[in-house]
């Protein structure tokens, strides 16, 4: 046998089954046979990965993680025209607005429409505005991180937990 027309013969080739010492039966009777295909199951729906109660937990540690982080962070907050850290009135709670960096604020600025003043501000650890600066605020009050960016931010909620139990608003059992 020749490969190519170069006239030189084909050198034959051994499988790796040979390599190994298996040669598979090559008679009709060891050959599968095909079965009849079978009536599809219907289709059930898939069994959640893990229960509510797993993803709550879970969504609970990954929350005081952030928390943990925040706490230790520096954030910049803004400063009004009094000097006071800025804050604004949501719906009952007064947030503090803290940014990551400067550039979340710029975007901030921007977003408001303000961009083209200067803005002063702090830089102020997240222990300190949930701990001191929170409970010396008429009324429920929290701090947002990051207000007006993209992936929305993060609040950190007047509650238990997060701020003093002394200025922390009762959720009725749901914490």
């Amino acid at each position: 046998m020749t490969t190519g027309g170069d006239e030189i013969p084909e050198q034959p080739r051994r499988s790796r089954l040979e390599d190994l010492g298996v040669l598979p039966d090559p008679s009709p009777e060891s050959l599968p046979v095909k079965k009849p295909a079978q009536p599809a199951e219907p289709v059930r729906a898939a069994k959640p990965l893990e229960s509510e109660d797993a993803r709550l937990r879970t969504a609970r540690r990954d929350f005081a993680v952030l928390l943990g982080e925040f706490r230790r962070t520096a954030v910049l907050v803004p400063l009004d025209g009094n000097g006071d850290l800025w804050s604004a009135d949501q719906n009952g709670v007064r947030w503090i607005c803290a940014f990551s960096d400067e550039e979340a604020l710029a975007r901030f600025a921007r977003a408001c429409g303000d961009a083209g003043r200067e803005w002063a501000y702090r830089a102020v650890l997240g222990a300190r505005l949930l701990d001191v600066m929170v409970p010396l605020l008429p009324g429920p009050a929290g701090v947002a991180l990051d207000a007006g960016s993209e992936d929305g931010g993060m609040l950190f909620p007047p509650v238990a937990g997060i701020v003093p139990d002394a200025v922390a608003v009762d959720l009725g059992g749901t914490r």
